[in-house]
């Protein structure tokens, strides 16, 4: 099948890429082909975030979204930012990043839901239910577009009676909106050496839960975030609470994956901080009725890899738009997608279209995007010198500097490689779950929603068999048993007492966190058959 442009990904960035391009192709009178593929089982299926959402790249895209019945409906309301200890509480000012005057607390999934009616209403195709696999190159090693991948392949192997081949989508340009730690945009870094002059990708696991609370305990768009307990002072997390409408809470806890007690567990973390005096009251009473987890890209600015090769580009978290201090990413993530819109659109026009749209990343350090994460880019790797030392610095940055210091601090190192040895960290204790306030994952696994195809090849690999227990076991004490939030990764008993990894790729939610942490780099995440994964709801 042959499109124009092909969009690998149906999150926030693609969509408002593809929504741009038809939109252009209007007011011109020009037809462009524009394809969607999305390897959720629906749109939305596998997006997930806090989210408080800034409408500002929507007002652009979309100006009248309200008539058109865009799900924002619940305007950000009271803003508190909280220091925990383990038993007290002390309210802080609210950095000027966090205030949310304008902005809706939503479910990124809905919205993303809505974005896809309103690009099939411009005659946009878009397919979810299909997992790019392969990318498509030329002789010359330009991008000729992707492969989807087989369904119906056994676990051996060999198809199926179920057997379908996948397709080949080729187009002129494809734009890589992925979103964190994709399975192909890895291979494009690597392979076009995108991240030459780019400081290491960081990033974080974000942990979330929806609940349906007392109606006392929910004050319709009350935005809460903490900073402190239950990290120590080496490691960067925090939570959130947003109060959505009809009685629902989202809790999170989003922890830096640069930490480095291989005993920390991020999934115990999110239960333990239920458990804090100013915390517990809010669900005391109520139900959880989701659960989900991805990672999310913290890098930001000096992490932002060369955007374009020959016959493509990364748009959206695929190349690390993200806020940090503004925990915000998704109207950056649509910027970037309707700013490489507009640069294609102008390619497709000329006579040649170029092999490299060269005039995205020229355009995007015009727009607010690029301003925004130059301003912000200081704040996160601050905390490299500890949360005291991230804490003050980020103060004067923000208050004094105001983000234009004539200096940038950098990240010198990737996630893999903070990892200490397990003989010089101190075991973590955690509560075991109450299943009132707290709960374990397999059940948490439940409500995401997961499945996948069991009679297919495993789509989380090892480089090298040996390598969990003759090193992650040894070295770290197994911390994929622990840093995975579905109960992937499970060290049993093998003949002889000996142990062995087993890996429950049907339990995976797509978060990504093991082929980021993993020490040894070993562990690699490819896409399984579409539509495989969680099916988040109102998430």
């Amino acid at each position: 099948m042959t499109y124009d442009v092909v969009i690998v990904g149906g999150g926030p960035s693609g969509l408002a890429a593809a929504i741009r391009l038809k939109q252009l192709a209007n007011e011109s009178g020009r037809e462009i082909g524009v394809c969607v593929i999305e390897k959720g089982s629906e749109i939305g299926a596998h997006i997930m975030s806090g989210a408080v959402f800034e409408p500002r790249a929507l007002n652009e895209l979309i100006p009248d979204w309200k008539d058109k019945g865009a799900p924002l409906n619940t305007p950000a309301g009271d803003d508190s930012f909280l220091f925990l200890t383990e038993t007290k509480s002390i309210r802080l000012p609210t950095p000027p990043q966090m205030h949310n005057h304008g902005n809706y607390v939503i479910s990124l999934g809905n919205l993303c839901r809505w974005l896809a009616t309103q690009a099939e209403e411009l005659g946009i195709e878009i397919y979810p239910g299909f997992a790019a696999a392969e990318i498509l190159y030329d002789e010359s090693g330009r991008v000729l577009g992707v492969a989807t991948g087989n369904m119906g392949v056994g676990k051996d192997g060999e198809p199926t009676a179920e057997f379908q081949p996948g397709v080949e989508l080729r187009a002129t340009y494809t734009l890589f909106a992925e979103g964190c730690r994709g399975s192909l945009t890895k291979t494009l870094l690597k392979r076009f050496e995108l991240t030459k002059e780019a400081d290491p990708q960081t990033y974080g696991i974000g942990i979330k839960e929806l609940w349906e609370v007392k109606p006392e305990n929910h004050k319709a768009g009350k935005v809460t975030h903490t900073a402190g307990w239950p990290m120590d002072s080496k490691t960067y997390g925090g939570s959130f609470l947003y109060h959505l409408e009809d009685n629902q809470v989202v809790v999170g806890f989003v922890i830096g994956l640069d930490y480095e007690n291989p005993y920390l567990n991020p999934f115990e973390e999110l239960q333990r901080f239920k458990t804090h005096p100013a915390i517990r009251g809010t669900f005391e009473g109520g139900r959880r009725i989701a659960y989900g987890a991805r990672a999310i890209v913290e890098g930001g600015y000096q992490s932002i890899p060369k955007l374009t090769f020959p016959g493509g580009a990364l748009i959206g978290d695929a190349a690390g738009f993200l806020n940090v201090p503004k925990i915000k990413g998704s109207h950056t993530a649509m910027k970037s997608g309707m700013t490489a819109a507009e640069a294609v659109f102008d390619a497709l026009a000329q006579e040649t279209p170029p092999a490299e749209v060269t005039a995205y990343p020229e355009r995007l350090k015009k727009t607010w995007l690029w301003d925004e994460l130059f301003t912000a880019r200081n704040i996160r790797p601050s905390f490299h010198w500890g949360f005291l030392g991230g804490f003050l610095y980020s103060a004067i940055d923000t208050f004094f500097l105001r983000g234009r210091a004539p200096w940038t601090l950098h990240h010198r190192r990737p996630d893999h490689a903070a990892l200490k040895p397990a003989k010089d960290c101190t075991p973590i204790s955690y509560p075991k779950p109450d299943g009132k306030l707290t709960f374990d994952r397999l059940s948490s696994v439940f409500i995401s929603n997961t499945n996948h195809e069991e009679n297919q090849p495993a789509h989380l690999t090892l480089k090298n068999a040996s390598v969990p227990v003759n090193v992650n076991l040894a070295v770290f004490d197994g911390p994929e048993a622990r840093f995975c939030p579905a109960s992937v990764y499970e060290f049993v008993e093998a003949e002889g007492g000996a142990k062995r990894l087993q890996i429950n790729a049907q339990n995976c939610v797509h978060c990504k966190t093991c082929d980021i942490k993993d020490p040894t780099q070993n562990i690699n995440w490819v896409v399984p058959e579409g539509g495989g994964g969680p099916n988040y709801p109102n998430m």
